[in-house]
Formats: C-alpha cells, structure tokens, sequence
C-alpha cells in the first residue's frame, strides 16, 4: 500500500479514534499536518481542546525557535565573515564569599540542533544538567578554568576572574578564530580576535553556553565543598552571603576556602 492510501485509509479511521488516542497522537514527535488538518473537522470537543492545546505547543516551540536564532545573531555575522570556530566565554562566582572563580569556553558548531541556551541564573538545577548534556553531545570544544579563592586573595577578584578565562581559553582544542566573551576584555589574549559583549550570557549563544557549563560545574563543586566543611551551606548557598552562611561564618570563623579579603569573611580572621 502506498503512503497516500494509507493516508487516506487512516483518515477514513480518524472518527473512530478515541479522545485520549488523538491527545496521545498529538503530542507525538510524528504528527502529519494533513491528519491535523482532518481532526479540525472534528466536532468533539475533546479533540477541539486537544487541538487547542497542540496549537498553544506549536507557538511556543515556534518562539523558542525565534529566540535561538536571535541568540545566534551574531555569530552568524561572524560566521558570514569566514570566521568558524566561534568562543562563548563567561564566568561564574565573582560575588560569593566562599570557593573559586570558574569560568568556561565553548564552541558551539554552525549546524548545532536548536537547543535553548539561556542566561544560566534563571534555569533550574535539573535544565542546567540536560543543557549540560547537550553542550558534551555537541559541542566541538568546552573547557573549564578555575582561580581558586587563595588566587583571588593574592590579586583581586577582576584579575583572578580574567585569568581563569585565559585558562579555560588556551586549553580549547581546537584554537578559537574568534571569541566572544561576556563583559571583560582580555588584554593579555593575542591567539584571536576578540569582543566583549555586556549581558552577552543572555544575547549571545555561544556565551550563554559557557555561562550553563561554569554554573554547573562550580555549584556541583561547592556541593562536594559543603561535605568537606558542613555548616555554611554551601550546598544551596554556593558560597554566597546567605543568612545561613554568615550564621555558619559567626560559629566556625572562615574555611580554608573563603575569600579572606572579602568582607564580612575578614571580620572573623
């Protein structure tokens, strides 16, 4: 049997799908327009909410689909340019009390599938890790730099914060020919061309990548620290200034990984 006769033999069947069967259908990943088209001739009014709610599915996978392309603007500008190995760099850390600056570089390839990278502070734990997933499934290139809190003592936050963005980005295989790095310039970066793009963790697709990869890492990192040194709450708190970390601050005094410049940690030298 031909695919148009079975078309036609299943759309002769339609009406005697039950309502349950056409909401199950709908919400597949193999839906035929034509079989859609079909169910709008349905005059039950399951099958109309059930259409209802497919239509609702459709526009917001659609404006997902737009906002990617939007996040992508300007390394396809690049991309048109002949640049191909494009860098997101981005950090995370530089307010906390407690543990490292980490930082992360990607490079996303031209034709990666249409996942929604965001501004990693407003995703869930559980998206982070499935964004994850898919930075280690696609990516041609992600890499982790870290200053850790002794680091940050030693110079300053801004110094620590650039060159751990200069680790992660000399560990990248193969070389970027371009990078886009959230906020901060690197001066001391001579391989590529780069650009600092202010907000780029929410504007640009590559950074927005670098700022889930950094996130995930260093609050997984933070969970272990809360085993080694209970009491602050780094397990939730990441290391930043809770009420519960400062009550944990008062009690024990600092850990081995606080900032020790930072106020109010020095208070409790």
């Amino acid at each position: 049997m031909t695919d148009e006769k079975k078309r036609a033999f299943n759309l002769a069947d339609l009406g005697d799908l039950k309502i349950g069967q056409i909401q199950t259908y709908l919400a597949s990943n193999e839906v035929d327009p034509v079989y859609v088209q079909a169910l709008r001739e349905d005059s039950r009014k399951g099958v109309q909410n059930a259409l209802l709610r497919y239509d609702k599915a459709l526009l917001k996978q659609q404006a997902i689909l737009d906002q990617i392309e939007q996040l992508k603007t300007r390394e396809n500008e690049l991309r048109q340019q002949g640049y191909q190995l494009i860098a997101g760099v981005d950090e995370v850390g530089r307010g906390p009390l407690a543990g490292p600056v980490v930082t992360s570089a990607v490079i996303l390839p031209s034709d990666m599938p249409p996942v929604y990278f965001n501004d990693s502070k407003q995703l869930s734990h559980t998206k982070r890790q499935a964004l994850v997933a898919d930075i280690e499934k696609y990516a041609i290139a992600k890499t982790i730099g870290i200053q850790t809190a002794e680091d940050i003592d030693q110079s300053n936050i801004l110094i620590a914060t650039k060159q751990a963005m200069m680790s992660a980005l000399n560990q990248l295989h193969p070389a970027p020919d371009y990078v886009l790095i959230d906020a901060v310039h690197l001066n001391d970066y001579k391989k590529a061309p780069q650009e600092a793009i202010i907000k780029g963790d929410a504007t640009v697709y590559a950074i927005a990548a670098a700022s889930i990869y950094a996130k995930e890492y260093r609050d997984n990192l933070m969970a272990e620290y809360a085993d080694l040194y209970p009491g602050y709450g780094f397990e939730a708190n990441a290391g930043y200034g809770t009420k519960q970390h400062l009550d944990g601050l008062k009690k024990y005094g600092p850990s081995p990984i606080h900032r020790k410049t930072f106020a109010p940690v020095k208070n409790y030298l």
